[in-house]
């Protein structure tokens, strides 16, 4: 283990070097090869990834974590698309965020520069792999990968045809690296920085892996711990918007961080209610609810003080009935995660002031949190949802895998 420690850190820290000097064009063309090598990898890859779904199956894994695992042509398409579309956004690095000028003649800049070296720890969806790559790469930064066990054999398929691309253009293989190895002691290693190769460390999973890191880095983490996403249907929300937002909040892929886990309604809209479970039963959610909610629709099973701190990541979806927007505010203030809210309202003053008194990472109007996602933001992409309040916040994309230096040019000026 320690020679393969020595080996990444060495070729992490070769790659930076090579990474500052690569241009904008050479990282896009890097990025849109290794599209090209995973599109005439498809076979391979899909047969690595149906070994990794055998064996979850075998492992009696839930249904919402097989899907996170899945690949299929259609998911392989939306993996190209992605990285193509990270090739085509502008470069954040040595982007001039802002210049001024001091008295003395200083000129003062302050400039956008690659964090290092990314450390990226993920569990079972293996498009993190790809994404993350493109993302790193684009912003100037070599990435250590370590998947899940579950996921090893797809993910490592995929980081090979950035290694292909990688060779082709005579680039150091350290700028995208996987552990290949499912000892857990690598993590401990990672997490320590790899011999000081590692600047920051992604955790992309659920909150044990997520607590784990956190509580165990010795260097800079970006996370989150769970994403306990609310909906809140106001008294002035549209029926039709309502039953739209929260099926697709809740159903399109449960298992996502940012599917909805807790729908709370106004008393004044419950009428909405029986429309709305309609849709949600419809579709194969289970419905626990507060008595309000049982008593209005016996389909819904009584819910449990566990129920509002659970992020279910599956088809099933906690109801509760609420006096007012107050008392949806300090329900998600309580049993929140700071990842994504939302509100349902044709009223904008109730829209401001639930976007004034919350402070999630991300904050939405009469839409589907599931679009809480940075390639849906535009951002090309994202390797996980950060609900910390220091440099990184919501998606973490390409500005946020940058940081700052301050260029100052003068003109022989010295300090009295």
């Amino acid at each position: 283990m320690d020679q393969l420690i020595q080996q990444i850190s060495e070729n992490a820290k070769a790659a930076t070097s090579a990474l500052n000097s690569l241009s904008t064009e050479s990282k896009d063309e890097l990025i849109i090869k290794a599209a090209k090598k995973i599109n005439q990898s498809r076979k391979e890859i899909l047969t690595a990834n149906q070994l990794d779904v055998e064996d979850a199956i075998t492992n009696e894994k839930d249904d919402a974590f097989i899907d996170r695992l899945l690949l299929t042509d259609e998911r392989i398409d939306g993996i190209i698309e992605t990285l193509n579309d990270i090739a085509k956004l502008p470069d954040p690095v040595g982007k001039v965020l802002e210049t001024w000028k001091q008295p003395n003649g200083l000129e003062i800049s302050r400039v956008r520069t690659p964090l290092g070296t990314i450390g990226i720890i993920f569990e079972s969806r293996p498009n993190v792999s790809a994404d993350a790559s493109a993302l790193c790469i684009k912003s100037g930064n070599a990435v250590v990968l370590r998947s899940g066990s579950d996921s090893l054999r797809s993910s490592q398929a995929l980081v090979e045809c950035f290694t292909s691309a990688l060779n082709d253009m005579n680039l150091p293989i350290g700028i995208v690296q996987i552990i290949p190895s499912k000892d857990r002691a690598m993590v401990t290693h990672m997490l320590k920085g790899l011999n000081n190769a590692i600047d920051v460390i992604v955790p992309r999973g659920g909150k044990s892996l997520v607590q784990a890191v956190q509580d165990s880095a010795t260097i800079p983490v970006f996370g989150h711990l769970e994403g306990i996403c609310h909906t809140y249907i106001d008294k002035n929300a549209d029926i039709n918007t309502s039953i739209s937002v929260v099926t697709n909040a809740k159903m399109r892929r449960p298992g996502i961080c940012g599917a909805l886990e807790t729908l709370l309604i106004h008393k004044n809209s419950s009428e909405q209610l029986n429309n709305i479970l309609d849709s949600l039963i419809e579709a194969g959610c289970e419905i626990r609810g507060c008595e309000k909610t049982v008593n209005l629709d016996d389909r819904a099973s009584l819910a449990n003080d566990i129920d509002w701190d659970t992020e279910y990541l599956s088809p099933i979806l906690s109801v509760k009935i609420v006096d007012n927007i107050d008392e949806a505010i300090e329900h998600i203030q309580k049993h929140g995660t700071g990842h994504t809210d939302v509100i349902i309202s044709e009223d904008k003053n109730s829209q401001d002031y639930f976007i004034n008194q919350l402070d999630s990472a991300i904050l939405m109007i009469n839409a589907s949190s599931q679009f809480a996602d940075g390639g849906e933001f535009g951002m090309g992409g994202e390797i996980g949802i950060a609900t910390g309040k220091f440099h990184a916040r919501g998606p973490v994309s390409l500005e946020q895998l940058t940081s700052f230096k301050y260029v100052v040019r003068g003109s022989g000026q010295t300090r009295s």
